[in-house]
């Protein structure tokens, strides 16, 4: 399996709307990595999940998950180094656990969930790099309503922050791969020389890569 790896995996996490798209494409152009971003597919069980949530719930967690696996699977086979828009790890720690402690899954469901989720990242090999964004609730909010989609406007402010609790609680334990953790709320990579320069410096350390002075792009140090 390892000589199917990428030479570098890079994963991204963070709540809805820290900002995980725009630092994959920026990280993508910087460090010639291919960027994979989460697909919109339809879940051709959101409308009957909405409806009845505790009926669904585990049917539409388990849709996510096998896209996840499929996803995490195409970059672990990629030839080229690859940094990734949201992770399997996500869909099972953060957003069912958020289901299962609201009562919209079953114990039981949760339980068979969790059974086989545990059994396919025991499968997967880690990223070689995991960044984990944060910013506060105000910025948040802020970035949600400024990017404007209409599905994310009338996202509660409390359901946010129950995902961004069980996302601190997540990385706390999260021991897989190299982590770098970035606050968001002043960080500006895209337009502050100095945000940039110390964000390609911790980076660079971890992946030992180099940017191309003159290109502003990255090759893998030898």
């Amino acid at each position: 399996m390892n000589a199917a790896r990428p030479r570098r995996f890079v994963a991204v996490a963070g709540n809805i709307g820290v900002g995980k798209s725009t630092l994959v494409t920026f990280l993508a152009r910087q460090f010639r990595l291919t960027p994979h971003f989460e697909p919109n597919e339809q879940n051709p069980y959101l409308v009957d999940f909405y409806s009845d949530m505790p009926r669904w719930a585990f049917h539409s967690q388990v849709f996510f998950l096998a896209k996840k696996f499929r996803i995490h699977q195409e970059l672990i086979r990629a030839t080229q180094p690859v940094i990734g828009d949201r992770t399997i790890y996500e869909d099972a720690e953060i957003f069912a656990e958020n289901l299962y402690r609201r009562k919209q899954m079953t114990r039981r469901d949760y339980q068979t969930y969790r059974e086989l989720y545990e059994a396919i990242v025991q499968q997967l090999p880690p990223p070689d790099l995991m960044i984990y964004l944060k910013c506060s609730m105000r910025t948040l909010r802020k970035r949600i309503a400024l990017r404007g989609r209409p599905e994310e406007q009338a996202i509660p402010t409390a359901y946010l922050r129950r995902l961004q609790e069980l996302y601190d609680a997540w990385f706390s334990r999260y021991d897989l791969s190299e982590t770098v953790t970035i606050e968001t709320d002043k960080l500006d990579y895209l337009h502050d020389l100095v945000d940039r320069i110390d964000l390609f410096e911790r980076i660079e350390k971890i992946l030992k890569l180099r940017r191309d002075p003159e290109a502003g792009l990255a090759e893998p140090l030898e």
